[in-house]
């Protein structure tokens, strides 16, 4: 790997000369282990440790298949589907690596003993395999983390419709927390070159998610001035959100869980805030039972911090904690577009306030090719800037997780992978200039 990261720091070399780089026949990753997942047995979600089941080992370099490229990574980020994986919830991923090893030969390179996990990545193509024409050796990319066969007529007005689509990283092997990642060269996007490599690496998967489930007619279709009630919005998908929603004319109403929280909501623009753990809210009187009062009193903050209107548009993410709350305070007629479920799969919500008052709930799982390269155009021309709040080197990725599992970051976590140390890759000095505080402020610099 040192000719290959002496190629990138360098700064000159060419596709040829990249081209012409030895790829090793093994390379650092971080995996999760098939005889592992019944390591956490009997204990509950929060007693589970990803530094014990992530580790960073050597494995071989998989073969080259039509189609994908072969990736130098610089950097990635820690997203919570790393954090599902390294506990084995809901499920151990080693079934979703299984079932897309039954679809052909080439998918059977997935179906392994290990995982290597991670959904983003900011790096330089090695190799291109047969068929792929639009990507070359030493192009700087970022990676969209969808795998889609589009072989099936469902695909092609939308992949995410796709019967065979998939998570990169989480249902597929080969991810980007490592020095090398397999993608599809139909999941690589350009690199923003005003950015790091650890910049550069954080916004994939979250944004492009908060993109369609916010912007996108597949979504939220998110028009100006609409009331935006955002869950977690300091975190690694919420503080997207509350970017879009600034910066698409809307009005967030940023729900936190600490002032330090509110702060990062107020230096991305944000005006309306609401610490829940500060207000107390607790929307179960037990595990069986919500509390409709503390609903309404969630609806009376809002109101009071939005002149008397309900939300138009609840982003919702955390799940069985907050459904039925979201489901309450959207206002008539308004959108509850909801992924994920951090706090629990199982939702439930009073359906009165849902059908008498013409609601809807939509669901929406991460984008399309297309929603992510709008997403990603947008952090390229300094419209939606990086929330970073620290980066790990490979080697402390299980402290990483940890951190993101029990909720003790802020915005994103990266990763260094081949880069070196912080603040490498950046090629727009002019433009990182000019966005400079902005970027900063993002930090929480």
């Amino acid at each position: 790997m040192k000719e290959i990261l002496e190629a990138i720091l360098s700064g000159e070399a060419s596709a040829a000369d990249f081209a012409s780089l030895p790829v090793p026949g093994e390379y650092r990753a971080v995996t999760v282990h098939k005889d592992d997942v019944s390591m956490f047995d009997g204990l509950a979600t929060n007693e589970k440790d990803p530094r014990k089941s992530l580790v960073v080992r050597e494995v071989p370099v998989p073969d080259l298949g039509p189609g994908e490229a072969l990736v130098a990574v610089m950097a990635s980020a820690i997203n919570y589907n790393t954090v599902w994986t390294s506990i084995f919830e809901p499920m151990s991923t080693f079934g979703f690596l299984e079932k897309y090893g039954r679809l052909s030969p080439l998918a059977k390179r997935h179906d392994l003993p290990y995982h290597v996990v991670g959904s983003d990545l900011a790096g330089v193509v090695l190799r291109t395999g047969p068929g792929v024409y639009a990507w070359r050796p030493g192009q700087e990319v970022v990676a969209h983390c969808l795998s889609v066969e589009l072989e099936h007529p469902d695909g092609h007005n939308d992949t995410m419709l796709d019967p065979e689509q998939r998570i990169w990283g989480f249902e597929t092997n080969f991810g980007g927390l490592a020095d090398l990642a397999l993608v599809k060269a139909n999941q690589l996007m350009p690199k923003a070159a005003h950015l790091s490599w650890e910049e550069a690496a954080c916004p994939g998967l979250v944004n492009s998610t908060a993109y369609r489930q916010l912007v996108s007619r597949n979504g939220a279709d998110m028009k100006q001035g609409d009331v935006v009630l955002i869950w977690g919005a300091s975190g690694g998908l919420g503080s997207y959100a509350t970017q879009l929603a600034l910066n698409g004319g809307a009005i967030p109403v940023c729900v936190v869980s600490s002032q330090d929280k509110a702060d990062m909501c107020r230096a991305m623009g944000a005006e309306l805030i609401i610490d829940r753990r500060a207000e107390a809210y607790r929307f179960w009187r037990d595990e069986t039972t919500q509390d409709q009062g503390e609903w309404r009193r969630l609806g009376a903050t809002i109101r009071e911090l939005t002149g008397g209107e309900d939300p138009d548009i609840v982003f919702e993410h955390p799940g069985r904690e907050t459904f039925g709350a979201s489901t309450f305070v959207a206002r008539k007629g308004g959108t509850i577009v909801t992924c994920a479920s951090t706090s629990g799969f199982m939702h439930e919500y009073d359906n009165r306030y849902l059908w008498m008052n013409l609601k809807r709930i939509i669901g929406s799982h991460f984008a399309n090719y297309r929603e992510a390269w709008e997403a990603n155009r947008l952090i390229a021309k300094g419209r939606i800037y990086p929330t970073l709040s620290r980066s790990y080197p490979l080697e402390q990725v299980g402290q990483a997780v940890f951190e993101v599992h029990r909720n003790q970051h802020q915005g994103k976590v990266g990763v260094l992978c081949l880069a070196p140390k912080e603040g490498l890759g950046i090629q727009d000095s002019v433009m990182r200039d000019r966005h400079l505080d902005q970027i900063n402020r993002f930090r929480g610099a």
